[in-house]
C-alpha cells in the first residue's frame, strides 16, 4: 500500500488531520540548520563576543526561536496548536564561516513537534541574518533538516 499525504482528504482538499483518536505520548523533535556568515563577519562577531548595537546575536536568535516554536500553528496553516512542554535552542560556531542552530521541542500529545522544531531553527537563522545583514548580504541559510523525532508511531533519526 502506497503512502498518502495526510493533509488531503479523499477528494484531494486540504484538511487538518484528525488526531482525536490518537493517545497522548511524549513527543520530541530536533531540527538544525547552518548559517553561512563568512569568515570576516564571523571573526568580527567573535571579537565582540557576538554582541552588536542591536544586542546579543545568539541570545536574540534563541529568543526568536522560542517565540517561533510557540507560534507555529499560526504560521503553518494545517499544524495543530500544541501544549508545548519545552524548547531548547543551541547555537555554536562550527568552522571559520558557519554557525549551527539546533532546536529541540517537546510536548505530550497526540501529534509530533517536527514543524515546531523546524520553524524554531529557521526563525533563529533568519534572526541571525537580520542582525548581521548590515555587514553583508552574502549570508546563506543552509541545510534546514529534521534530525530526529520520537514518540509517535514511527521514530526517526537522520543517518540511522
Amino acid at each position: 500500500m502506497a503512502k498518502k499525504l495526510s493533509h488531503l482528504d479523499e477528494s484531494g482538499r486540504p484538511r487538518m488531520v484528525d488526531v482525536s483518536h490518537k493517545p497522548d505520548t511524549t513527543r520530541l523533535a530536533t531540527a538544525e540548520c547552518q548559517v553561512y556568515l563568512g569568515e570576516i563577519i564571523l571573526r568580527a562577531l567573535q571579537a565582540d563576543d557576538f554582541n552588536t548595537k542591536k544586542g546579543s546575536v545568539f541570545h536574540t536568535a534563541i529568543i526568536a526561536a522560542t517565540m517561533a516554536v510557540k507560534k507555529t500553528a499560526e504560521v503553518i496553516p494545517l499544524c495543530h496548536p500544541l501544549p508545548l512542554r519545552g524548547c531548547q535552542t543551541d547555537i555554536e560556531v562550527v568552522d571559520a564561516a558557519h554557525v549551527r542552530i539546533r532546536c529541540t521541542v517537546k510536548t505530550n500529545g497526540p501529534t509530533g513537534v517536527e514543524m515546531e522544531a523546524l520553524h524554531g531553527a529557521s526563525v533563529a537563522a533568519l534572526t541571525i541574518y537580520d542582525m548581521c545583514k548590515a555587514l553583508s548580504h552574502d549570508i546563506r541559510i543552509e541545510q534546514l533538516q529534521l534530525l530526529r523525532k520520537t514518540g509517535g508511531k514511527q521514530d526517526f533519526e537522520r543517518g540511522a
